[in-house]
C-alpha cells in the first residue's frame, strides 16, 4: 500500500514514521509512505502557498495552484475517471467527516492514498471540487494542520494491514470492531466479547500482579470458567460503552441479556436501535 502525503511541513513525518507498527511496516515493504513539500510546486521566488480570502476574512488559505500541480505529478488519475477502491485523494481538514474505524478499514483496502493537509485557514475549495474524494476530519476540534490527523490515519489504516501485527487477530477483536463470528446472539448464546467488539469499546484488561497497591484483578479471571469469562467481559464492554460512548449502543446488536444487564445499570438508559 502506498501513502503519499502533500505538505508544507514535510520533515514533520520522521518522527511518527520512524518508530513502533508504521516502521516495521515500512521496513518490511508492507506499505510505503512517500512526503511531498507543497513549496516544490510554487512558481514564485518567495515559494508561496498562501493568500488573503475572497470576501475578506482573518488568515490566509492554501493556493489551488500548487496543490494541484502536486497531486498530479504523483501520476493520480483525474477524479472523473478515478477508481476509488484502487486510488484515493484525500483532503484533511475540520470541516470533513469523522473518522472512524469502518473508514479506516475502507481505506485498508486501497492500494494507494494521497493525503492533503490543510493549513492556515483551509484549502481553495476548488480544490476539494477538483480533486478530492473524501473530506475527513479526525475529530471535533481544530489542529493547526492536516499533519497530525494524517499520521493518526496511517497509523490507523496500516495495523489493518495483513502481516503488520504480530497477531492479525488483534485488529479485529477490539474496540469498534465487527462481531464477525455469526452465533453471537442466537437465543441462549454467550456473546463471543473476546472475539469481536460488535461495535463495542473493548471490555477491560488486567495482567499480572494479581494484586496491585490492595486492588485485585476480578475473582472471574482467575477461575478458568472460560464461559463466565466471556460472559463476564460482553458485560464489562456493554457497561464501559455505556459510561463512555452511550451513542454507539444505538448501532450494536443487542441479545436479551445484554439489554437486561445495561437495564441493571441505567434503568433510563435509551437502547433503541
Amino acid at each position: 500500500m502506498q501513502f503519499d502525503i502533500i505538505t508544507i511541513f514535510p520533515e514533520f513525518f520522521s518522527g511518527p514514521l520512524d518508530h513502533g507498527v508504521l516502521r516495521r511496516a515500512i521496513k518490511s515493504g508492507i506499505c510505503s509512505v512517500a512526503t511531498h513539500d507543497l513549496r516544490s510546486f510554487t512558481h514564485d521566488r518567495h515559494r508561496t502557498v498562501d493568500d488573503r480570502p475572497f470576501g475578506g476574512g482573518e488568515g490566509m488559505v492554501l493556493k489551488p495552484e500548487p496543490i494541484y500541480d502536486a497531486v498530479f505529478s504523483l501520476g493520480i488519475t483525474p477524479k472523473a475517471t478515478r477508481n476509488t477502491t484502487k486510488e484515493t485523494v484525500v483532503l484533511l481538514s475540520a470541516q470533513g467527516r469523522p473518522f472512524t474505524q469502518a473508514m479506516a478499514h475502507e481505506l485498508a483496502t486501497t492500494e494507494r492514498v494521497v493525503f492533503l493537509c490543510g493549513r492556515y485557514e483551509g484549502v481553495d475549495e476548488r480544490i476539494n471540487d477538483l480533486l478530492c474524494d473524501r473530506e475527513i476530519s479526525i475529530g471535533d476540534y481544530v489542529l493547526s494542520g492536516g499533519e497530525l490527523a494524517a499520521a493518526v490515519i496511517i497509523d490507523s489504516v496500516v495495523r489493518l494491514l495483513p502481516g503488520v501485527l504480530g497477531n492479525p487477530d488483534s485488529a479485529r477483536f477490539e474496540s469498534f470492531g465487527a462481531d464477525d463470528t455469526g452465533n453471537a446472539h442466537e437465543p441462549g448464546a454467550v456473546p463471543p466479547s473476546t472475539h469481536g467488539s460488535g461495535g463495542l469499546l473493548d471490555y477491560p484488561h488486567y495482567t499480572r500482579p494479581a494484586e496491585f497497591h490492595g486492588v485485585p484483578i476480578p475473582e472471574v479471571l482467575m477461575g478458568g470458567n472460560h464461559d463466565q469469562i466471556r460472559r463476564w467481559r460482553r458485560q464489562m464492554a456493554l457497561a464501559k460503552t455505556l459510561r463512555n460512548r452511550p451513542e454507539l449502543l444505538k448501532g450494536v446488536a443487542l441479545s436479551a441479556e445484554d439489554r437486561r444487564y445495561l437495564q441493571t445499570l441505567s434503568p433510563e438508559a435509551d437502547l433503541q436501535g
